[in-house]
């Protein structure tokens, strides 16, 4: 199971299958979290608490958002040449997501720093989202400073641990 940890403008818009006490996420990755772009078109930021991995998806239909989240992680998982038999892995364990709040602060700030960047960052009204995705992953980011300093070298150590 994926538990997507939401703020709450995200979750007033899409309101998606809620988590209830003892469900516990499943995944490889651990809890992402989320909010709303209400860029034109609106997009969903999803950051991975873990390692901080950032990855756009458009936001529409919102109803359909819970099951898109999975590819959309896969495709960014893939651009970041993860191996296929972790992002295969990574899909089995999100086949159900279920939303929560927010609760983790920092994740939090990481994701407004995000935002920020990604306003910066976007050079058409349609950006490649998958390659927004990737810029955004190279960014410093405090809590990593101990360990990889940037989300795809955090990622990155984490697929080689596992491999080892």
């Amino acid at each position: 199971m994926l538990i997507v940890r939401a703020t709450k403008k995200l979750l007033d818009h899409t309101n998606p299958p809620r988590a209830v006490d003892g469900d516990q996420d499943t995944t490889l990755l651990g809890p992402w979290y989320a909010t709303a772009l209400w860029w034109r078109p609106r997009l969903a930021l999803l950051v991975n608490e873990r390692t901080l991995l950032p990855v756009l998806l458009p936001l529409a239909p919102a109803r359909s958002l819970p099951a898109r989240i999975p590819d959309e992680i896969a495709a960014v998982l893939d651009a970041h040449q993860v191996p296929k038999a972790v992002i295969a892995d990574e899909l089995l364990n999100m086949r159900e997501c279920r939303f929560a709040t927010t609760a983790n602060r920092s994740v939090v700030g990481i994701m407004n720093e995000f935002t920020k960047l990604a306003e910066i960052y976007a050079d058409s009204a349609r950006p490649n989202l998958v390659a927004l995705s990737l810029r955004l992953a190279m960014t410093p980011c405090s809590p990593l400073y101990s360990r990889n300093v940037s989300p795809d070298r955090e990622l990155a150590a984490l697929v080689r641990s596992i491999a080892s």
